[in-house]
């Protein structure tokens, strides 16, 4: 893994974007978004929906350019940062090959790993954390939506890089699996700790897996609180602190935005 250089992994200021195009209005994505992460820091980004909070996603990870205000992720553009393959993304669909097996959708993540950088883990040992190890020769399409995200996340494990962007990755998921997955994700981040933005609009996950939680406004989406969650992990929905925080979140939220 290349050194890190700069003392906030991630450092954006002043970021504004509007998007135009197809002959309709503008749509103000985000406003003045100043937002600096250390490294392998847990932050949580949550509002309603149309916030920008994808936005800032897509900007990290060089996908669009913002119209004003400075990015930086390790004291590099997105686009270098991008271009020495360091940052992993996992959304709400896996995005399989379902013509290979989970263990060959796991290995082919290797084909871009960082660049001068051996992989730290196996497909193998990737599968084995996640409880997927019996099902390495099944094909995607055998798999249930929670075994299928298991096995994205056994795919994003085997890349070590330096940053997850997580967009809403288990928002289609039963509560049930989405809350155990929640529970693995959080145990199986703190050993390799790279730096995590998490898109959610679960508050209950939000306290259990960050180290930040910030809220953004409605469109256009700008940072109107940030929040720390100082108790340690593992984390028990049922410990009273855990409930004190959820409830003054959901409280913050109704009383700034209309949350939905």
């Amino acid at each position: 893994m290349p050194k890190m250089t700069d003392p906030y992994m991630i450092d954006m200021q002043h970021v504004s974007h509007t998007f135009n195009g197809n002959g309709q209005p503008p749509r103000h994505a985000l406003q003045g978004i100043n937002l600096s992460v250390s490294n392998g820091e847990f932050i949580a980004l949550i509002g309603p929906s149309g916030c920008g909070k994808s936005t800032v996603l897509r900007i990290l990870a060089n996908l669009i350019q913002p119209q004003t205000g400075s990015v930086q992720i390790d004291g590099i553009s997105p686009k270098e940062f991008t271009a020495q393959r360091r940052l992993g993304w996992m959304a709400q669909q896996p995005a399989l090959l379902p013509w290979l097996t989970v263990k060959q959708n796991v290995a082919l993540a290797h084909r871009f790993h960082p660049l001068q950088a051996a992989p730290q883990m196996s497909p193998d040992e990737a599968l084995e954390i996640v409880g997927l190890i019996d099902a390495a020769d099944a094909y995607p399409e055998s798999l249930s939506g929670g075994m299928q995200q298991r096995l994205s996340l056994a795919r994003l494990l085997s890349l070590d890089v330096d940053l997850w962007l997580m967009d809403e990755p288990f928002a289609a998921l039963d509560e049930l699996t989405r809350s155990a997955l929640a529970q693995e994700l959080s145990l199986r981040w703190q050993p390799l700790h790279p730096t995590v933005l998490w898109i959610t609009h679960n508050i209950q996950e939000a306290v259990l897996l960050a180290d930040r939680i910030l809220i953004l406004s409605p469109s256009p989406g700008n940072l109107i609180a940030d929040i720390p969650v100082d108790f340690s992990h593992p984390r028990d929905p049922d410990q009273p602190e855990f409930y004190a925080l959820v409830s003054k979140l959901r409280q913050q939220l109704v009383g700034k935005i209309q949350y939905t």
